[in-house]
């Protein structure tokens, strides 16, 4: 068996790996040290990931997800969770703590005085810097609550020093905090909180903050009742209307949002016996 292995050439084996289940690859990792450099390289999820997208064809179905809001977990289409002060990879069960932010460090220092303040809940987005390759971990939030000048500040988690540092400036515009930012090719997305509700992204390799269209559908609902998200490698938000979720894509040729489908809440609650007072379903990738 070992002698086999070792006559097929690597890039086969990498092309076999990228088709196998998180099980056995935490099993092969012990076969050699290339094959676990292999499978713990930054680039292999990514790999598994596209593979898993052309198997998957062109048609619209969506899977879906109810989100339990008291987990405080963020599922990434980098196959990484951010989850209470770890990144971690489940596929080859790397894990990186990280340490507090400044905002986070107030909260702790306010103790119960800090939600008194009314400050909108902390998010963090993740994704990566599509030219260098980077990994950059971004907390954006409403300042006027904490004393802050600016109407936003904005810190990202340097993980080649494994120090948090600001990025000036910030967004022009409050942040809904509400839902989640959104991950798509190298920027990350906000609801902005103003009069008329934007989208303001954050381009990972310029570390710049743009509006890069408006929110048509985003007319102040409960933030329970929307998301926003990453579908097919596009900007998408998803919004509850009474026994419908509609699903929009956002074209980024003409700056507009296109309906892509509506799902029955009424049947689908039904049938996964989800509380019909749960939160927005949360649209997790395009089927076949």
């Amino acid at each position: 068996m070992e002698s086999r292995v070792e006559s097929l050439p690597h890039d086969v084996v990498e092309v076999i790996m990228e088709r196998l289940p998180a099980k056995s690859l935490m099993r092969f990792k012990a076969v050699s040290k290339q094959w676990r450099t292999t499978i713990e390289s930054p680039s292999f999820p990514e790999r598994q990931l596209k593979h898993g997208q052309q198997q998957s064809g062109d048609d619209t179905n969506i899977l879906m997800v109810s989100e339990d809001a008291e987990t405080g977990i963020q599922s990434l289409r980098t196959l990484v969770l951010v989850e209470a002060g770890f990144v971690v990879n489940p596929t080859t069960r790397w894990s990186r703590p990280v340490p507090l932010c400044k905002v986070q460090q107030l909260a702790i220092d306010l103790g119960e005085s800090y939600s008194e303040l009314g400050h909108s809940p902390i998010k963090f987005g993740f994704g990566k810097d599509r030219f260098t390759g980077a990994y950059k971990l971004v907390c954006l939030y409403n300042s006027s609550e904490i004393s802050l000048e600016n109407a936003t500040t904005c810190e990202v988690f340097d993980f080649s020093t494994n120090a948090w540092r600001y990025v000036t400036p910030a967004s022009p515009y409050r942040i809904v905090g509400c839902p989640d930012p959104a991950f798509v090719d190298g920027s990350l997305y906000w609801f902005t909180d103003c009069a008329e509700t934007k989208v303001v992204s954050f381009d990972l390799h310029t570390e710049a903050f743009q509006v890069v269209a408006q929110a048509p559908f985003y007319d102040d609902p409960d933030p329970d009742e929307f998301v926003m998200c990453n579908l097919d490698n596009r900007l998408c938000m998803s919004r509850i209307f009474w026994d419908i979720q509609v699903v929009w894509s956002f074209n980024s040729g003409n700056k507009t949002w296109d309906k892509m489908c509506a799902i029955d809440l009424v049947s689908t609650y039904a049938c996964f016996k989800i509380p019909s007072s749960a939160a927005a379903l949360s649209p997790l990738t395009l089927l076949e």
